[in-house]
């Protein structure tokens, strides 16, 4: 049987870059940080004391304050970014058989911010005094049940918490929704607000996070000698895939075709990944394999780079591994030297990257790759973005869990 083909044909997001496409894309390709000290809440005792910080949020600019008061920040982000989506596709669901539209969102944590607070009310004011919205703004689901709800779809619709690989997986999972003909239309991609008191200082106490705070703008150094740990943002990022034919018949814009998705699992530990990379090399080889291209078609790689010592090498060693004599050949950049790390959002923030650069013929950069490693000496596209006739991209989104998810856009 053959499969249909998935195009995307909407963007939208909410990123400490900014929350809008242009705006996002804008500040990647100059190669402007969005790492900043913590303005939202009170850092004097953590040891870390920036992120990629959402600034002055609340609710967002789409949703009514009482409808954004039964959401925590993570399904807000989700729902804001969602809505500039669809009116970027020109969607309308008025029009549309809701049957075969869904919404397929990742998240790493959820609601952290409601079970934080939840748990202090329950410890200070007792059982009777917990709101009934604890479980309805905690759930996993709660991005992607209130994006079906916003705009009444009645297609495929649930969560993916596959921590930082859950957008990846998301967008895999809404592309085989569609090319296996359970749907025509998916909201996909993925949203965290796990930048919360408990969940900053939850990852310190992991030892994960740069401590630079002298200099936040240039702790997220992917591949450098002096990374010391990777920077927590906030955030979401959502596309919408449709069926091409779907999409042509209503003349919509597209930015890129989804041509393949490849998965693996390390199978090795909860937080480390397999320092030789043989997990993340066989899922970018599933992809490329469902894609029906080869090693030489890739013309650049949005890594998952982090910015930590044992992520950035085993990250390189698995592109080695797969792309052989042609891995010096392929470009790769790190977009969270930018933005930070997005969690279970950073999936779709770097699918949105590599849309656009297929659009714009232009490849961001790795800003703060003043000195690289001695292991990272493959082409990382060093602090100033590149020209280039940017056909088939490849994003990659490695978890906690050993769980690594490749995905590859093309030029539709």
């Amino acid at each position: 049987m053959d499969q249909r083909r998935v195009v995307i044909t909407g963007m939208g997001c909410v990123t400490s870059l900014g929350s809008s496409i242009d705006a996002f894309w804008d500040d990647l390709v100059a190669g402007r940080s969005g790492i900043r000290p913590i303005e939202g809440f009170d850092t004097t005792d953590f040891k870390t004391k920036f992120a990629g910080e959402i600034v002055g949020w609340d609710g967002g600019p789409h949703l009514e304050k009482q409808v954004a008061k039964r959401m925590d920040r993570f399904a807000q982000y989700a729902v804001n970014a969602a809505i500039d989506a669809v009116a970027d596709s020109g969607l309308n669901f008025e029009n549309e058989d809701t049957w075969r539209c869904g919404a397929i969102i990742g998240t790493g944590i959820g609601g952290i911010e409601t079970i934080a607070a939840g748990a202090l009310r329950l410890a200070d004011k007792g059982p009777d005094r917990v709101s009934p919205f604890v479980i309805p703004k905690t759930m996993g689901n709660a991005g992607s049940g209130n994006v079906s709800i916003r705009f009444g779809l009645k297609g495929p619709n649930y969560a993916i918490a596959t921590a930082c690989a859950s957008a990846g997986h998301a967008i895999g999972e809404a592309f085989n929704s569609i090319r296996l003909n359970h749907a025509d239309v998916i909201v996909t991609g993925g949203s965290e607000a796990a930048l919360t008191p408990l969940g900053l200082s939850s990852f310190i106490a992991l030892k994960a996070l740069s401590k630079r705070n002298d200099d936040p703008a240039a702790a997220s150094r992917p591949f450098d000698q002096g990374r010391d740990g990777f920077v927590l943002a906030e955030g979401a990022g959502i596309i919408i895939v449709e069926e091409l034919e779907h999409a042509k018949a209503r003349g919509a814009n597209v930015y890129a075709e989804v041509l393949g998705y490849g998965q693996s699992a390390d199978g090795s530990h909860i937080t480390a990944p397999d320092e030789q990379g043989r997990g993340a090399a066989y899922a970018m080889g599933a992809a490329l394999k469902d894609a029906k291209r080869n090693t030489t078609d890739i013309d650049y790689i949005n890594a998952h780079g982090t910015s930590t010592p044992l992520g950035d090498v085993a990250e390189i060693r698995a592109v080695k591994r797969l792309f052989g004599a042609d891995a010096s050949k392929v470009a790769i950049s790190s977009t969270k030297s930018m933005t930070g790390h997005l969690l279970g959002a950073s999936g779709g923030v770097e699918a949105i990257a590599c849309a656009k650069a297929i659009q714009t013929s232009t490849m961001p950069p790795t800003i703060n790759l003043d000195h690289p490693d001695e292991q990272c000496d493959l082409d990382l596209i060093p602090n100033t973005a590149r020209q280039a006739d940017v056909r088939v991209t490849m994003s990659n989104s490695f978890g906690f869990g050993g769980h690594n998810v490749s995905l590859v856009l093309g030029k539709a």
